[in-house]
C-alpha cells in the first residue's frame, strides 16, 4: 500500500489530469444535454487532448469512460442517450484517467440550473463532509478517523451515509487496498502510513441510507427514492498531512 517518490510522481501527473478534465467538464452546457453526449465529450477530451485512458471503459465490462448518477441514483449511473439533463436536476460525474500506467479517481456532484435549496443544501454538505474527512487524514491517524469525520458531519445536518460503497486504495489498479469506510469510531482500523494513496468518496442521503441495485446491474439508487450526492479525490498520506491528488484549480485555496 506505500507508494514509493516515483510512484506518488506518476500518481500526481495523472491526478492533475484529470483536475483538467473536471475543468472541461465545468466549460460543458449542460443543461439539456444527454449524459451519454457528456461521456462522448468527455472521451474525446481524454483521449485526444490529455492523450491518456479512461480507465473506467472496460473496467469489470463497463462500457462508458464515467458514471452519471442523477439525483435519487447513488452511484454506477449508466450514461444513456435518452437521459436528458434538466432544469433542477443535481448529477455526480465519477470519471478515472490512467496516464503512464497509474490511475487516479475523482467524482464532482453538478446542480444543473435553478436548483431546489433543499438539494442544494445536501450537495454542499456532502462536499463538506468529504473535505471533513480528507483533513483528518495525516501519518498516524487511523481509517477510524477519517470515517467518524464524515459521518459526524453528515449525521449533523441531518444526513445518512450510505455504507454499501466505500473508498479505496489506487495505483496501478483502480482498486487496490485499503478499503476506505465513510463512518468509523476515531481511533479505530488501519494506521496510516505516508505513501499511501487511496480515495476518498462519501455518498450522502437526504433519507434513510438503505440503496438497491436496478435489474441493469449497475445503477444504485435510493430505496425511498429520495436525493443522494456524491464527491470524491484522490489523496496521498504525505510526511505531514494529506496531499490532495485531484485537486481541481477552484479548490487550491481550501
Amino acid at each position: 500500500m506505500i507508494k514509493g517518490p516515483d510512484e506518488l510522481a506518476y500518481l500526481a501527473e495523472s491526478g492533475r489530469l484529470l483536475a483538467s478534465v473536471f475543468a472541461y467538464l465545468d466549460s460543458l452546457p449542460l443543461l439539456g444535454m444527454s449524459t451519454l453526449a457528456v461521456n462522448d465529450r468527455i472521451e474525446r477530451f481524454i483521449t485526444d487532448k490529455l492523450q491518456a485512458r479512461p480507465a473506467s471503459k472496460g473496467q469489470y465490462g463497463f462500457a462508458y469512460v464515467l458514471n452519471a448518477s442523477r439525483n435519487q441514483v447513488v452511484c454506477h449511473g449508466v450514461p444513456s442517450a435518452r437521459e436528458m439533463l434538466a432544469e433542477g436536476d443535481i448529477v455526480n460525474f465519477d470519471i478515472t484517467l490512467e496516464k503512464n500506467g497509474f490511475i487516479a479517481d475523482s467524482s464532482k456532484t453538478y446542480l444543473i440550473g435553478a436548483v431546489e435549496p433543499a438539494a442544494r443544501r445536501l450537495v454542499d454538505v456532502t462536499y463538506e463532509a468529504m473535505w471533513q474527512g480528507i483533513r483528518a487524514v495525516k501519518p498516524g491517524a487511523t481509517l477510524g478517523d477519517v470515517g467518524h469525520a464524515i459521518e459526524r458531519h453528515a449525521r449533523r445536518h441531518g444526513y445518512s451515509v450510505v455504507r454499501e460503497y466505500c473508498g479505496h486504495g489506487i495505483g496501478r489498479e483502480m482498486h487496490e487496498a485499503p478499503q476506505v469506510l465513510h463512518f468509523g469510531k476515531p481511533g479505530r482500523g488501519l494506521r496510516l502510513e505516508e505513501g499511501m494513496v487511496f480515495t476518498i468518496e462519501p455518498m450522502l442521503n437526504q433519507g434513510r441510507a438503505g440503496v438497491e441495485t436496478l435489474a441493469d446491474g449497475w445503477t444504485v439508487v435510493t430505496l425511498d427514492g429520495k436525493l443522494s450526492a456524491q464527491f470524491e479525490h484522490t489523496v496521498a498520506v504525505s510526511r505531514d498531512g494529506v496531499d490532495v491528488l485531484t485537486l481541481r484549480g477552484e479548490e487550491h485555496a481550501r
